[in-house]
């Protein structure tokens, strides 16, 4: 097992992190802009047991999947400097469902998941904006995603993002701050600091909810377990 997480979240977080999994940081210059230059929610997804990656990510990082022996197969489509360029493989993957702007879904994720259902939003950062849950159960920060899971009959709890970091601007998202492996959540950051934790706490009640900063909610492009 190996947790993929961007270089620049806290030390605090990769400290706290370190005992549970080998840790690969992504890291990467000129190929989209500095905030979410290390998102692992930006140039990968998991669908099910195959991991996509960007085409364009770095030859270490690709290197250091294959020491580790993960399976993964390359997107179509680079990740761009600017978006929905960025957005190819920032969807949201259930069991049953993929959750996207279909619009902006890289061919290659779209193929590997064509048995799903597929619930169109608006949102092409899908992913930065989305926690899927077990018994699918979805936590996002944007109201178009909560809508359109509503209208699937899926029980979603919209938080508002204020209060999140993503530095260069306002504020981040609700997907980008953690990672979900069996029934534990990683948060990079405590809930305590952020205005709508207790409601998190709350619709969290059947995961272990593990806190691996003591400051606020950090948007660093989710954690992937793999």
């Amino acid at each position: 097992m190996v947790i993929i997480a961007d270089k620049k979240i806290p030390d605090e977080a990769l400290y706290r992190l370190k005992p549970y999994e080998k840790i690969i940081l992504i890291e990467t210059k000129d190929i989209t802009y500095s905030a979410i230059s290390g998102h692992p929610d930006i140039f990968f997804c998991q669908a099910d047991d195959v991991l996509i990656i960007s085409s364009n990510l770095p030859v270490p990082v690709i290197d250091e999947l294959k020491t580790e022996q993960i399976r993964f197969v390359f997107a179509e489509n680079k990740t761009g400097n600017t978006y929905p360029a960025t957005a190819g493989l920032n969807a949201g993957v259930t069991p049953d469902f993929i959750i996207h702007n279909e619009n902006y879904t890289d061919p290659v994720l779209k193929r590997l998941c064509s048995a799903k259902q597929f619930v169109h939003v608006n949102q092409g950062y899908t992913r930065c904006n989305l926690i899927p849950l077990k018994n699918n159960r979805f936590i996002t920060s944007d109201k178009g995603i909560e809508k359109a899971l509503k209208k699937h009959n899926l029980e979603v709890l919209y938080v508002d993002p204020k209060g999140i970091l993503l530095p260069g601007f306002d504020h981040g998202f609700i997907g980008g701050t953690c990672g979900v492996f069996d029934d534990n959540i990683f948060f990079t950051g405590s809930l305590n600091r952020f205005p709508e934790g207790e409601k998190v706490r709350d619709f969290l009640d059947d995961h272990n909810i593990i806190e691996v900063y003591d400051g606020p909610l950090f948007d660093g492009g989710s954690l992937i377990f793999v």
